[in-house]
């Protein structure tokens, strides 16, 4: 604003100096008779230009106000801050920026919120079965045998695969997740994480089947992780089918890309679950899990490049599909 000021009294200065010009000329070419009319026409050129320039200065100088004040407010931690979009053009331009940086830096400071008490949440559940059982213990109210050291030992992994999957997700947001492709047999990698789970579905009475089409070709991708896309997917198809229900996967080649879909004849979502159903830690009140799986095989589909996408009616299943490209992204490092 200090460099506007000198520049409009700069201006100020030049023109009144052209103005003072002019009028002497006039006065010499009518005989410098009327000196004093050249004295007013200065007079009201310099208070015009003030009036506009002061103006023009005012309607520049009130937007970046707004600006640094909210600016201040942002910095003292208040991201619901904003600015009206007024003033030239690129004031206007920039307020809009500060708008939609203040509504990211919002956003993101209530996912970091609900991220923090839902993992507290999270981890209170196996913290109190682990200190409730090793005091029984310590009181000796139990005995220190396999049958109640099992429990505690199951809450540690409770407590590992959470971390590990909070892990997960945090390196995928920052762009940090590193891959390491390799040439995959994509459909023998389906049907061994596929029979990981047959005794599982046979004992729900599921059945369980994968295909795979012939002209599926040999993928780069990273087998540990997409084994575990694969993982996160079947356990949740599972959870949500009754006795007597499918759970099919299956992969076909289309478009120049490879398709997977896994399709069950569970309960079905509302369209309001199906919204949210890659929200991390988001789940149905039916549901035991900690809400991260789809939402972790999600971003590990998109590291590969790729996309995934869902679709469920209530009462009619649920069918998760992705993609993998022919060709490996770069993986990140």
């Amino acid at each position: 604003m200090w460099r506007i000021g000198c520049f409009f009294v700069f201006m100020v200065v030049v023109l009144a100096s052209v103005v003072a010009l002019l009028a002497w000329l006039i006065s010499n070419a009518v005989g410098g008779s009327e000196p004093w009319a050249a004295a007013i026409l200065i007079g009201l050129f310099v208070l015009i230009v003030l009036g506009m320039g002061g103006r023009a200065v005012r309607r520049a100088a009130a937007p970046v106000g707004d600006l640094i004040e909210a600016s201040g407010r942002v910095e003292a931690g208040d991201f619901s801050a904003r600015v009206p979009e007024d003033g030239p053009r690129e004031v206007r331009s920039l307020a809009r920026a500060f708008n939609a940086m203040s509504a990211r830096l919002e956003e993101m400071e209530s996912q970091r919120q609900s991220t923090l008490a839902d993992v507290s949440h999270e981890l209170r559940t196996p913290l109190t079965v682990i200190q409730g059982n090793v005091e029984a213990l310590i009181d000796g109210v139990y005995p220190a045998d396999a049958e109640h050291l099992e429990p505690i030992l199951e809450q540690t992994r409770v407590m590992e695969r959470l971390i590990e999957d909070l892990r997960t997700l945090s390196l995928a947001e920052a762009g940090r997740l590193t891959l390491h492709p390799e040439p995959t047999d994509l459909g023998a990698l389906l049907q061994e994480a596929a029979a990981g789970y047959r005794n599982q579905a046979e004992q729900a009475g599921i059945q369980l089947t994968v295909t795979v089409a012939e002209d599926v070709p040999v993928l780069e991708v990273d087998p540990p992780r997409m084994r575990e896309v694969i993982a996160n997917l079947l356990t949740n198809a599972l959870r949500h089918t009754p006795s007597g229900g499918r759970v099919d996967l299956a992969a076909r080649l289309a478009d120049n890309q490879v398709v997977v879909a896994l399709r069950d004849t569970g309960s079905g979502m509302s369209p309001e679950d199906l919204g949210r159903i890659f929200d991390r830690f988001y789940r149905s009140p039916d549901s035991p899990g900690s809400g991260l799986g789809l939402p972790i095989a999600r971003d590990l589909v998109e590291a590969h490049g790729g996309d995934m996408t869902a679709t469920s009616e209530v009462g009619l299943g649920t069918t998760v599909r992705f993609t993998l490209p022919l060709v490996s992204p770069t993986a990140p490092g």
